[in-house]
Formats: structure tokens, C-alpha cells, sequence
């Protein structure tokens, strides 16, 4: 028998109903203002209409010139140089075909820009990631401002891509939109393996040839990386909201399941418009308070991306919903951490699907009452069918089945009645140096509290330098790279620091992380305050540290602070003058910069989207 909702889901839930009620009652009012016009395809004038058949076929043009069929428009981050999105060159033959099957006529109405912040670690491009999300979101838009279309197909997997693609198609919220994901690489090089390789060369102990070698062979097909990083806790993620088919995210491209489920997405897409169905699912309607905290406890529960308290509150913003940290903090001990995926245990994502995937933590959260049961999804109403695994009947199918009494994993999926831990991977920390977020689900519990003297740097290139040179050996410290938020410089993931800081933990000194800027969804067993804010750039208190400032961080007790030194009477360093803004792309971004929100706020230069009187619409009395 289920448990009833559980009480500090039920009272968060409340919380965000309150707090969001004008904003969220303007954006379903918009939304549901679009809808009552309908596509606009069927009033254009001849001309502009021509122009939207024209690269129709004979049989789909006249099918849209009568409105008889609804039109999906796809919007696809496609290219062929990331792994994860390569797969999506032949999607939109596929879905047109299974549009058409079902009913409807598709287009691809745009296409968005992805980039791979693998490939941009350490490099200036890593300064336009962030940004890059909203980019995506406002490409999304103008992929469907053309106003033909009846609903969405969106076609993306990785970090910022993601999510902007959805606060993109929330501003066309009145749409049905069904995410496609294209599944993960099959396993290559362990990633504990990869590791290891990655921390002998920080050491000097390992060549670039044989670092090469074994990056390569854990990169080393088209699909997703294999970690439980930002692309894949966004895969589990959507999922757990009902944006997309069940079990869709974890199955490997290039497999016969893989393609009957993205011709499903394709067929279900129909059935949600108003045209191809009797009840017609917006995906503004879907995206509401209770979806966005079953992702938050379906991260939670995962040790997922810090990088989500960055995008879920922007997310829910572009719904007229308000998401904050504190709503993370306090789901976080009351949800068990059910998997262990690297860099938060040995197993990588295919480890994971194997053992139950999405279809067992869903079951088990929803048995221990930590999700809402009663939301909407793609499927229709109730998220039980979240809890069930896609697979191919004997005549080549797309069937859905339960997981079984024997699915799970000891080392890498558990039940709810035997968790890896009895609280989230995620902490919220506070104090005199402001608010950051921590990851703890791959710290030790004996590494998450430390009180050490600061080292301070205005990069990570100078930590790098440090390090190399021998100055960090010995003794226990917290490192503090200052000047990496949204506004000094777009706020870079600093993952480049983890082999480093983990060679000095290997030998036994106590050190950890403070900074302003990001570490990924593959930040492991450094103890790391991330995200800190108000960022130094604005004035933050990180700008007001010196060498040797005692730093205590505590996940336990949820504080960070700086001891017996008071930070006010002393003027902010300045900005290194190596900080140049110019090059690789950044200077088109500099508009960016200036405008940006603070990180609790999900770091957004699109300004405050739940903000009521942005919408443009009165709300009814």
C-alpha cells in the first residue's frame, strides 16, 4: 500500500503554491489566452501561409493549408561533434514518419546550439556555457514564434540544452511538448578507472598519451557520457516531471528500443494536441509546483547535478513559478539517497538503467510517499506509469512492464527500506561568506566539516600553478577561487581542479572548495562550496578574503563561514587585470554579464520571467 504524500513534500509543495500564486495565475492565464487563438496558420495571410508550405510535400501541404492535421514543429540540437546529439541527424525522418502515422504532419522549425562542456573545460568557451542555456531558450522561441504549430518535439540531452529548450517551449506553454532524448554510450573505461588515469597525470606519474588513451576509451561512441553529470541527472530529471516517454533517457542509441521509442514520442506528441486527441495536455499546465518538486526529490534522491539549483529555479520561473534553495534544503533530509553513479559510486548510468533505472526510483519514491502521484504527464494522469521499463514484445513492440521483486543493485540502486544514506546529496550552506550549494552525496562524512586558513585565488589557472609548484603540499586549507560567477565571467564549471585537490586529500591533507562558480554534475569527493553568493564580482564577501582568513564549512550544520574576521571593514579586491573579457566568442556576451541574476536565483540574464507584470496579461479578477 502506498504511504500518503509525505509531510515535508506536502508542506513545500504549499510553500511554492503560495509564493508562486500571482505569478503562476498570469502565466496559465497567457497560456491559456494562446490556446483559445490557436495556431496561426489558420488565419495568416496567402503569402505568409505559402511561405510556411512551402517545403512541404504534396501530401502534407494541403493536409496544414485546411488545418485538418495537427503540425509539431521539432526543434533539434543536433551536430555531429558531441557524442550525446549525433544521434538526432536521422531523428526528424523518424518522427515526421511516425507524425504522419498518427495523424499529424511535422516540421523542423529550428534548430538550437549545443555545446559540450567537456570539450570547453578550461578553455574560454567554458565562459559562454551558462549563457548558452539562455541562448537555447530564446533560439527555442524563435523556432516557434512562426505560430503553425499544435505542438513540440524537442530533441536534446545534455547540460544547458536541456533546460533551454523547456524555458524556451514554456513560453509557448499552451503547446503539448514531449521531450526526445537519444540514450547513453555503452560503457567504455571504468569511470573509476578514468579517474585514477586522470589523477596520475595531475601527479606527474602519467603521461599525456596515456591520459589520451584513456579518455578515449571512456569517449568512445555516439550517445551520452556515461557519468551521472548534468546531461544525464537532466534525463532523470525530466522523467520524473513526465516530460518525456518512461525509460526513455537510459536506453543506448543505435538499438532497435531506442527506435521505437523515439517513434513513440513522435505518435504521443499527436495525441496531446487538441486536433489529434480529446485532452489536449499543455506543457505549461504540466509544469507545475508539484512536477517541479518531484524533480527536486528525484535529484535529491540521486545525488544528481548541483548544476539543477541553477536550472530548476529558472525553469520554474519561466512557468510564473518560484523555485528557491530553500525549498532544496528542506526536502533534503527527508529523502533517502537511493544510487550510487559516478563520480557518487563506481557504476556509470548503464549500471544503473540495468538494475531498475528510473522505472524503480520512481516506484520506490512514490511508495514512500516523497513524489506527487496526481500530477499530469505525456502519459496521461498519475506518474505510476513512470514506474515501469520500456521493452520490445516478441513481435518488435514498444511495450511497458514492471521492474520485478528482483531489480536493484546493492552497490548502485536501492530500495527506499535500505537507502545508501537517509538524507539528499545535496546541502545548502550559509553564513558569513553568503549562501552556496554542496554536493555531498561522493564526500566522505569525515571530509564534509572542515576549519582550515583560506588560500585565495582569482582563478583556477593560479590553483593549478600552485599546485604544480608545490606551494599547497602539507598543510590542511580551503581553497578560495573568487571571480568565476555569473557576472565576473559567466560563471565556468571548475572541474579542471578536482584531480589536483584530490591527490592532496589522497595524501591526507584536509582541504575543500569555496568558490563563485560552478564544478558540474561530475563533482566528486572534494568537499565543495560552489555557487557562492553574492558573487565577488558583486561585491560578495569572497572578495573581502586574504590568505590565511580561518574558513569553517560545515555540511551537517548547513554553515559557511569566516571566523573572527570581519569582512565588512575591509575594501574588495579588485578584478585580476588577466580577467579580459575579450576573445573566443565573450566579448558578444558582455550584455549578458551585466544583466544576470544571482545563482539562488538560477543565474538568468533573461531577467525575472515569474515576475507577474512581465506577462503582458491582465489577470482575471
Amino acid at each position: 500500500m502506498p504511504a500518503p504524500l509525505h509531510p515535508a513534500v506536502a508542506a513545500v509543495t504549499e510553500r511554492v503554491v503560495a509564493r508562486s500564486a500571482a505569478s503562476r495565475t498570469a502565466y496559465l492565464h497567457q497560456i491559456a489566452a494562446a490556446a483559445a487563438e490557436g495556431p496561426a496558420r489558420g488565419a495568416l495571410g496567402c503569402a505568409n501561409l505559402a511561405h510556411g508550405l512551402a517545403a512541404c510535400g504534396a501530401e502534407e501541404g494541403p493536409l496544414l493549408e485546411r488545418a485538418q492535421r495537427p503540425n509539431v514543429a521539432i526543434v533539434t540540437a543536433y551536430n555531429d561533434m558531441l557524442s550525446a546529439h549525433q544521434p538526432f541527424a536521422t531523428y526528424p525522418t523518424t518522427l515526421r514518419r511516425a507524425v504522419m502515422q498518427a495523424g499529424g504532419v511535422a516540421q523542423v522549425a529550428g534548430g538550437v546550439p549545443a555545446m559540450c562542456d567537456g570539450i570547453t573545460q578550461g578553455r574560454s568557451g567554458m565562459e559562454l556555457s551558462l549563457f548558452s542555456r539562455d541562448v537555447i531558450a530564446m533560439a527555442t522561441a524563435i523556432a516557434l514564434a512562426h505560430d503553425m504549430f499544435d505542438g513540440s518535439l524537442l530533441l536534446g540531452v545534455c547540460d544547458k540544452i536541456v533546460p533551454g529548450l523547456l524555458i524556451g517551449a514554456l513560453a509557448f506553454g499552451h503547446l503539448p511538448t514531449v521531450l526526445v532524448p537519444a540514450g547513453p554510450m555503452p560503457s567504455g573505461l571504468p569511470n573509476a578507472d578514468k579517474s585514477r588515469v586522470r589523477q596520475l597525470h595531475a601527479e606527474g606519474r602519467a603521461g599525456r598519451e596515456e591520459l589520451l588513451a584513456a579518455e578515449r576509451a571512456a569517449y568512445h561512441a555516439p550517445g551520452t557520457c556515461t557519468f551521472y553529470g548534468t546531461a544525464n541527472s537532466n534525463q532523470l530529471l525530466v522523467e520524473a516531471m513526465g516530460l518525456q516517454l518512461p525509460g526513455a533517457g537510459f536506453v543506448n542509441p543505435g538499438t532497435p528500443l531506442r527506435s521505437a521509442l523515439t517513434s513513440e514520442a513522435g505518435r504521443q506528441v499527436v495525441r496531446l494536441t487538441a486536433l489529434g486527441g480529446s485532452d489536449p495536455a499543455p506543457l505549461g499546465e504540466l509544469v507545475d509546483e508539484r512536477a517541479l518538486v518531484n524533480a527536486v526529490v528525484a535529484l535529491l534522491a540521486t545525488g544528481g547535478s548541483t548544476n539543477h539549483t541553477l536550472h530548476l529555479p529558472a525553469i520554474a520561473a519561466a512557468a510564473g513559478i518560484r523555485l528557491t534553495w530553500e525549498d532544496f534544503a528542506d526536502l533534503s533530509p527527508h529523502v533517502p539517497l537511493l544510487a550510487r553513479i559516478y563520480p557518487n559510486g563506481t557504476a556509470d548510468v548503464n549500471d544503473f538503467h540495468a538494475a531498475g533505472g528510473t522505472a524503480l526510483l520512481i516506484g520506490e519514491l512514490l511508495d514512500a510517499g516523497l513524489l506527487h502521484r496526481d500530477v499530469r504527464t505525456v502519459m496521461g494522469d498519475g506518474l505510476d506509469a513512470y514506474r515501469l521499463r520500456p521493452t520490445l514484445d516478441l513481435d518488435g513492440r514498444l511495450t511497458w512492464e514492471p521492474t520485478g521483486e528482483d531489480a536493484g543493485r546493492d552497490d548502485v540502486l536501492r530500495r527506499a527500506a535500505a537507502p545508501f544514506a537517509s538524507d539528499g546529496g545535496l546541502r545548502v550552506l550559509g553564513g558569513s561568506l553568503g549562501r552556496a550549494v554542496m554536493k555531498v552525496s561522493a564526500v566522505a562524512p569525515e571530509q564534509r566539516a572542515i576549519t582550515a586558513p583560506a588560500r585565495v585565488f582569482d582563478d583556477q589557472a593560479e590553483l593549478l600553478a600552485a599546485f604544480e609548484a608545490g606551494e599547497l603540499d602539507g598543510e590542511d586549507f580551503v581553497a578560495v577561487v573568487r571571480f568565476q560567477g555569473p557576472r565576473a565571467n559567466g560563471m565556468p564549471e571548475l572541474h579542471k581542479l578536482t584531480p589536483a585537490l584530490g591527490v592532496l586529500l589522497d595524501r591526507g591533507q584536509r582541504v575543500a572548495l569555496v568558490t563563485d562558480g560552478r564544478m558540474s554534475g561530475a563533482s566528486g569527493k572534494v568537499p565543495a562550496a560552489i555557487h557562492c553568493t553574492p558573487e565577488a564580482a558583486d561585491g560578495g564577501p569572497l572578495a573581502r578574503l586574504r590568505d590565511g582568513d580561518p574558513i569553517s564549512l560545515d555540511a551537517a550544520a548547513g554553515t559557511l563561514d569566516v571566523l573572527g574576521v570581519e569582512l565588512t571593514s575591509r575594501t574588495p579586491a579588485p578584478r585580476s587585470v588577466a580577467a579580459d573579457m575579450s576573445g573566443g566568442g565573450r566579448e558578444l556576451f558582455a550584455q549578458m554579464r551585466a544583466s544576470v541574476g544571482p545563482a539562488d536565483a538560477g543565474a538568468s540574464a533573461l531577467g525575472d520571467l515569474a515576475a507577474a507584470p512581465a506577462r503582458g496579461a491582465a489577470v482575471p479578477a
